[in-house]
């Protein structure tokens, strides 16, 4: 199939500028090319939704593997693609206007830490400004019901296990601070105009379609290619990984929910260290990996580790995917996909 986003008008003036009987919902997703945002696409459509998708292809990676990952969306009538940027207030407000919202989910973002080292500005502008876009959006046209993609890079060294109630203060990255303030202003525009609002914060998402530039993504490449993986410290660092169906789970029973506002965790709540993690793609590659330590990364924590209590009691949200089966299926879509 050729690749092609479709016009606001093109979109409009077909039958899809009118809602049918079989419809349940009409959701706005932005960033759905990407990792999560195609994964998630796809379930919205299995659910008998309709999925407007704006995305801007941003190179911060080869926009071919977004491209790809949207191709079995692209066969759906019921999905939407629009190629463009959440900052755009123009073409935002030329979506609204013309199609019949019921919710919005806010996946785009600037996303990883250490690149965000590099452009502290370009986080800043596209995770705030994009953000609030689509909220003044939303409440220019009676929007409410928005999903908010944040991280757990908002929680910096406070204490384990992240508990949602925990005070804030020190993110160690611009990409963990631009999602600190996207909460504050989700949270800002609940208050004052009552749009409802809720918070996500994503624990180390790995599976099929995963950016290049996360670990097991990474460092599948590096053992393939015999080129040396970089670890900091001693390697001892742990991170909460989250499978993409998990992950999707959560983000389809918030769909579901208004809560007013909350801030919500979705992780797997299992720590799995990083030369743990190194081992078993050893193992599962049948190769060996050449590692190269370096000192201690000060942008991100020693540990991550969700408390998902209050995923399980507002969402029934439960992790089922065990680590090394996540890890399979991510190996069958990096061999074959």
């Amino acid at each position: 199939m050729t690749f092609g986003p479709i016009t606001v008008d093109s979109v409009i003036e077909g039958s899809a500028g009118k809602r049918t009987s079989l419809v349940l919902m009409r959701i706005l997703l932005t960033g759905g090319a990407g990792f999560i945002g195609s994964h998630l696409a796809e379930r919205i459509l299995a659910s008998g939704h309709e999925v407007w998708v704006v995305d801007n292809f941003d190179p911060h990676y080869d926009p071919k593997q977004k491209r790809t990952n949207i191709q079995k969306a692209l066969l759906n009538k019921r999905y939407r693609l629009l190629k463009g940027d959440v900052r755009n207030q123009l073409l935002l407000e030329k979506i609204f206007k013309k199609t019949e919202l019921d919710a919005v989910i806010h996946l785009a973002a600037k996303a990883g830490v250490r690149s965000s080292l590099k452009e502290p500005g370009r986080y800043c502008d596209v995770n705030i400004s994009g953000t609030v876009a689509l909220l003044e959006t939303c409440r220019n046209h009676r929007v409410e019901h928005f999903i908010f993609g944040s991280s757990s890079s908002v929680y910096g060294d406070s204490p384990i296990p992240y508990r949602e109630n925990e005070r804030l203060l020190n993110p160690m990255s611009p990409y963990g601070a631009t999602k600190l303030a996207g909460e504050q202003i989700c949270s800002l525009y609940h208050r004052l105009y009552g749009i409802n609002i809720t918070a996500l914060r994503f624990f180390t998402v790995y599976g099929p379609r995963q950016r290049p530039d996360m670990a097991i993504h990474k460092f599948t490449g590096l053992i393939q290619t015999g080129k040396q993986i970089e670890v900091y410290g001693k390697g001892d660092s742990q991170r909460d990984y989250t499978y993409i169906d998990d992950i999707v789970n959560g983000i389809m029973a918030s769909l579901k929910n208004c809560f007013g506002f909350e801030i919500i965790n979705l992780g797997n709540s299992l720590r799995v260290k990083l030369l743990h993690l190194i081992r078993i793609l050893e193992d599962k590659l049948k190769r060996k990996a050449k590692l190269k330590f370096l000192p201690d990364e000060k942008s991100e924590p020693k540990i991550t580790w969700a408390d998902i209590s209050k995923a399980k009691q507002l969402l029934s949200f439960s992790p089922k995917t065990p680590f090394e089966e996540g890890i399979d299926n991510f190996l069958d879509w990096y061999r074959n996909g």
